[in-house]
């Protein structure tokens, strides 16, 4: 038998081969405390009350404040979450609450939810893995939620990571990836 030679081009294949393998993107998704029972409710007319509460080092914030509520916009129209939803930004000073429902039945919004928005994008550690690179977007939301049912609100974090191993990503999916944090905490029907 002939020994077999690893020739440079093999070499390369190899490494390469590796190197994909570690660029696979996973998504984990984190609800705080949970498992948390869903929100959305096709019947029932919402009102969505958001806010940006960046740490202080944020980078970038209006960019990613745009992406915020460019992503609540699209989850609110297309999610099929609620018969019908207003989305309103709150006031930089605005509480972390929940306001009360209107007692009247018929008058008001049947749930309200609350978004703050913590954490909104890319993050990258290098030397984390044996791909040298490890990057994600993440998306932290604090959530606070009541409805006519229950007017007490209840409230929850959801924490949302896609990446890994190899992966390098940027802003530009930002929106969507508030969509997808949106949809795991708030759990919309499937069609």
């Amino acid at each position: 038998m002939r020994p077999v030679r690893a020739t440079a081009p093999r070499l390369a294949a190899a490494g390469l081969l590796l190197v994909l393998a570690g660029c696979v993107s996973t998504t984990t998704v984190t609800l705080t405390p949970g498992p948390q029972r869903p929100v959305c409710d096709a019947s029932a007319r919402a009102l969505v009350l958001w806010q940006p509460r960046w740490r202080p080092d944020q980078k970038d914030m209006a960019a990613r404040e745009t992406a915020a509520a460019d992503g609540l916009a699209s989850f609110v129209a297309s999610a099929g979450c609620f018969a019908s939803a207003t989305l309103q930004r709150l006031p930089d000073n605005a509480a972390n609450r929940v306001p009360p429902l209107l007692v009247e039945p018929g008058a008001g919004p049947d749930t309200v939810v609350v978004v703050t928005v913590r954490e909104l994008g890319p993050t990258l550690a290098l030397g984390a893995s044996p791909a040298l690179v490890d990057g994600a977007t993440e998306v932290r939301l604090d959530l606070a939620v009541s409805t006519r049912a229950q007017p007490m609100p209840r409230a929850f974090t959801v924490q949302w990571r896609n990446g890994g191993p190899g992966v390098v990503k940027g802003v530009a999916t930002l929106a969507q990836d508030l969509q997808a944090a949106l949809a795991a905490a708030l759990q919309p029907r499937a069609p």
